[in-house]
């Protein structure tokens, strides 16, 4: 199922679309989410061509017990560091 970031225009956030980690984009409704719901904020700074980036992605964030820990515990925020 795609989270927020199936809007997006980056290629590197839109590589993490469909991970089950209910990413946010960088942005105001991210920290509005983090401030109502009480929670830490995740975030997660990258770009597309990063190797490590990449083995997070494929260990890490498509993991659904990791992505469970991660949306209950957190607001994850997904940054392309080519963006900002």
């Amino acid at each position: 199922m795609p989270n927020r970031l199936s809007k997006e225009k980056s290629p590197y956030l839109l590589q993490h679309a469909t991970d089950p980690v209910d990413w946010y984009p960088w942005g105001k409704e991210a920290v509005v989410a983090a401030r109502t719901q009480d929670k830490p904020i995740y975030l997660s700074i990258g770009y597309s061509t990063c190797h490590w980036c990449h083995v997070m992605e494929s260990e890490t964030f498509s993991d659904n017990a990791i992505a469970a820990e991660l949306n209950t515990s957190f607001v994850n925020i997904k940054v392309d560091r080519e963006e900002r």
